[in-house]
């Protein structure tokens, strides 16, 4: 870990009031005061969140140097995440982190991962024949509970295939539950708020229950039968580090299996969302989408390698991250002094990556609020530094789903685009509601017209 030293100024503050910092109109409106503080300040600006102090890294030269130049000086520190998540990927540190990402890596290879397609397909399927009935009646649907649900169900069957049966949705609740859970937790000041006997709590409980009994349960009655399937809970387990020769633990797997479902439907559902919504509003966008794949597919379901024809489907997706990256915010601690853009980090610092603000920072996209597809041909994309545009993270942990989502996104948005077109049910622009990913606040309801 190497630490720059040299003599470097403190960082410029953003405003706020005294004892409080910008908590007050944090709450209110956390995208605006992260948007403009960022803007005012393109390298780093100190916020202060009460008497705690925290800094805000926009520029991508300052972004690549925590998130990949000298990484290990910046750690998750996702201690609160831990009653959920366990020791999974995204909140393990350290020798355990890397034993696993060894581990694991080998499951999210694309040849891999191709092998899940049919079930996204499938699964896809299910969901527009259930849709062709609604599209008759001229009600709308909230595009964004839909997704929510498709990936939801998605995400079990290929973790659980068949052995869940018609207890998926169950389990997908479940899991639900535990999202819930956890972005209470991660955005509630008051600590004891978990001991409290409010439902959101109960909830919690109840699904644990059922994740633990399901996941374990699967594991022992694989490993007593020796019965094979092709899904995530059998790469899991089939996975040996190739340094020790050894595998995961059945605790392991369970942690690793709750921390792919809570990181990886939501992110795709609300990509997803924010791409129907945004190709409702931008109508030769979206008939560029439906020629391309009426060339490549003429109407047929995509195969995995369709998927790398689609390349204006391809950028418009990437435009809808840059424009709603689902992971919005990242945070980082400091473990030991460091410099930022030229100013000085103190130890046990608090650090904010927000995609969010880089991919709309002025001094780096021209027309930054403007949908433009065309950012993202492979010309345009080498122009750019490399973390102008990090939706999924990066360097050594880079999110190991971004090859998931970027095969299940186009092929769900193939195969709606195929069989429907959406228009928003209202002309009122959809607020955006930031949690743990950046939602549409109150839904994004939309009306089906079959093609």
């Amino acid at each position: 870990m190497e630490i720059r030293k040299s003599e470097a100024k403190p960082a410029p503050r953003s405003g706020g009031v005294p004892v409080l910092g910008i908590l007050p109109q944090l709450w209110q409106d956390p995208l605006g005061i992260f948007l403009r503080a960022g803007t005012e300040h393109p390298h780093i600006v100190r916020l202060d969140l009460g008497p705690a102090p925290a800094y805000l890294v926009s520029h991508p030269d300052g972004v690549k140097y925590v998130l990949q130049d000298n990484n290990r000086n910046f750690v998750k520190g996702y201690d609160k995440a831990k009653p959920v998540l366990g020791e999974g990927l995204v909140s393990s540190e350290g020798e355990l982190w890397r034993r696993q990402r060894r581990l694991m890596q080998p499951a999210f290879h694309k040849k891999r991962l191709a092998e899940l397609l049919p079930l996204m397909v499938e699964t896809t399927r299910e969901m527009l024949v259930k849709w062709q009935k609604v599209a008759g009646t001229g009600q709308p649907i909230d595009i964004a509970r839909e997704m929510m649900l498709l990936t939801q169900t998605i995400i079990v069957k290929t973790m659980f295939s068949t052995d869940v049966g018609d207890k998926a949705e169950e389990i997908a609740g479940a899991f639900a539950a535990t999202l819930e859970y956890l972005n209470m937790i991660l955005l509630s000041p008051f600590p004891l708020i978990t001991s409290l006997p409010i439902p959101v709590n109960r909830r919690f409980r109840r699904a644990m229950d059922l994740i633990d009994s399901t996941v374990y349960g699967i594991i022992q009655q694989r490993r007593e039968t020796g019965v094979q399937r092709n899904d995530l809970v059998q790469m899991l387990m089939d996975a040996r580090d190739e340094e020790t020769g050894e595998g995961m633990s059945e605790q392991q797997m369970h942690d690793e299996l709750l921390t792919i479902f809570l990181a990886g439907h939501e992110t795709t559902a609300a990509l997803l969302s924010w791409t129907f919504y945004l190709l409702a509003q931008h109508s030769q966008a979206e008939e560029q989408v439906r020629e391309e794949l009426a060339r490549a597919l003429s109407g047929r379901t995509p195969e995995f390698d369709d998927l790398s024809e689609l390349t204006y489907t391809g950028e418009v997706l990437h435009e809808s991250l840059r424009l709603y990256p689902p992971a919005w915010m990242f945070a980082r601690q400091s473990l030991e002094e460091d410099e930022v853009g030229g100013c000085r980090i103190p130890a046990r610092a608090t650090i904010f990556l927000s995609p969010y603000v880089t991919h709309r920072l002025p001094q780096i996209w021209e027309q930054p609020d403007q949908f433009i597809p065309e950012r993202f041909t492979p010309e345009a994309s080498r122009e750019r530094p490399r973390y102008a545009f990090f939706p999924f993270g990066g360097g050594p942990r880079l999110c190991i789903g971004n090859n998931f989502a970027l095969m299940e996104a186009p092929t769900i948005l193939s195969m709606v685009l195929q069989s429907f077109r959406l228009k928003l049910a209202s002309d009122r622009p959809v607020k955006v509601r930031p949690v743990a990913t950046l939602r549409p606040h109150q839904g994004l309801f939309m009306h089906l017209e079959r093609c």
